[in-house]
């Protein structure tokens, strides 16, 4: 089921199961994924996109592997907070993902996630050829990490199990 909100998001999570996250892109998927405590999104790798198809069967395969409750796509808002043709994209892989299993899918606002995750690499030394390969799923760390603070926030005020 896909879900707008947060909150509600939150509350269709089976307990101690991690989350994945994703930044789609329109040549890779930059994905990121979070231990079963949800305390902390690990960048994991980048795919290649090819057809829906064999993307989705990817990341179904990392889903199952690493029991994984809930998945996050990156939604990427202009910078006056409407949606783009970007956001129609990321929603409609959402619709179609979504038909393939029964796992929780909530959107977080992506706005300067790939701006972060550049400084930091810089900040790093990590040189252009390795930022480029890493560049995607640093990305979808910095969306993922942004849900776990979230849920922590909402832990704290009682708005979710």
């Amino acid at each position: 089921m896909i879900y707008e909100d947060i909150t509600e998001f939150a509350a269709a999570l089976p307990p101690m199961q991690a989350l994945i996250g994703l930044d789609l892109g329109e040549k890779t998927i930059g994905v990121a994924v979070t231990d079963s405590f949800l305390s902390v999104a690990t960048p994991l790798e980048t795919v290649r996109r090819k057809k829906f198809g064999l993307d989705a069967a990817r990341l179904s395969e990392i889903i199952a592997d690493r029991r994984i409750g809930g998945l996050i796509l990156g939604l990427p808002r202009n910078m006056d907070g409407s949606e783009g043709p970007r956001c129609q994209s990321t929603r409609a892989f959402a619709r179609n993902f979504d038909k393939l299993g029964d796992i929780p899918i909530g959107f977080w606002d992506e706005r300067l996630s790939t701006v972060a995750a550049e400084r930091a690499l810089l900040e790093a030394d990590t040189s252009r050829k390795r930022r480029a390969e890493v560049i995607d799923h640093v990305a979808a760390g910095y969306i993922l990490q942004g849900v776990l603070d979230r849920l922590r926030v909402l832990r704290s005020q009682g708005d979710m199990l």
